[in-house]
């Protein structure tokens, strides 16, 4: 008896996350109904290669899907090991996957703003960086890392940093929600957690959408063996939630 019990909890479950993909589709496409006839330039930042899949790559694939302007700021090219010319390939590889051309793709090669997980970037940099980019290309959203940078990366903080105390613009602008260890690991199971739970935005894909996903396979160099176990378990390569990041003071001394 407790088996079939266990069956039918099991079974329920996963009706349950069926519905919600496809009530969440229906949802999504509904609410950017208005906003498509406008256009959406959307800009998502990030700060290594193989962060736009490893992080946002439930966001990219939905809003390619909806003929939404999709451009990539990477503020570094990944050149801890000194692989930076291999990885910024890597990452033009990757976006092709997921739907992004190579002339959306911007990538910055700053001696101030190093891939090493040590290093204090300075806001006022980035944030400038950011500034110049979104006023060249009039996005109307900006997509980055939340205060605590999803793995926890000092270069993911930074950028949080300068755009919520520096980036003074006049357009939607988001964060990734960070999620504890367990949310993090249990794939798409974690579907109805997100669901319950408050966000500004938020993004989620089938098992079509989870091929392309899984662009972090273009990242050859970076494919370690824990990276390959990210891949089949993370919830970032199936959901993607969001928050609207609040403006803090402009006058804040922040270097």
């Amino acid at each position: 008896m407790s088996v079939y019990l266990v069956v039918f909890v099991v079974l329920s479950y996963l009706l349950l996350i069926k519905c919600i993909y496809y009530w969440h589709r229906r949802l999504f496409m509904k609410s950017f109904k208005d906003v498509m006839n406008a256009g959406i330039r959307t800009l998502i930042v990030t700060a290594h290669p193989d962060d736009e899949c490893m992080f946002f790559a439930p966001t990219i694939i939905r809003l390619v899907e909806l003929k939404a302007d999709v451009h990539l700021l990477c503020l570094s090219e990944g050149n801890y090991y000194n692989q930076g010319a291999l990885r910024k390939q890597e990452l033009l590889n990757s976006c092709a996957v997921l739907g992004i051309p190579d002339s959306r793709v911007t990538i910055k090669d700053h001696k101030q703003l190093p891939d090493d997980p040590k290093a204090e970037w300075s806001v006022s940099l980035v944030s400038s960086l950011i500034l110049d980019h979104i006023r060249d290309h009039s996005f109307n959203m900006v997509l980055t890392f939340d205060g605590r940078g999803v793995s926890g990366h000092a270069n993911h903080r930074a950028i949080h940093k300068a755009v919520r105390y520096r980036v003074n613009v006049r357009c939607c602008l988001l964060s990734l929600q960070t999620v504890g260890l367990f949310r993090k690991y249990i794939s798409f199971l974690e579907l109805p957690v997100s669901w319950l739970l408050p966000s500004s935005l938020s993004c989620v894909i089938g098992s079509q959408g989870y091929v392309r996903a899984r662009a972090m396979f273009c990242h050859r160099s970076q494919l370690l063996w824990f990276r390959h176990l990210y891949v089949f378990f993370s919830r970032y390569m199936f959901i993607n939630t969001f928050q609207t990041i609040p403006q803090g003071p402009k006058n804040l001394k922040i270097y």
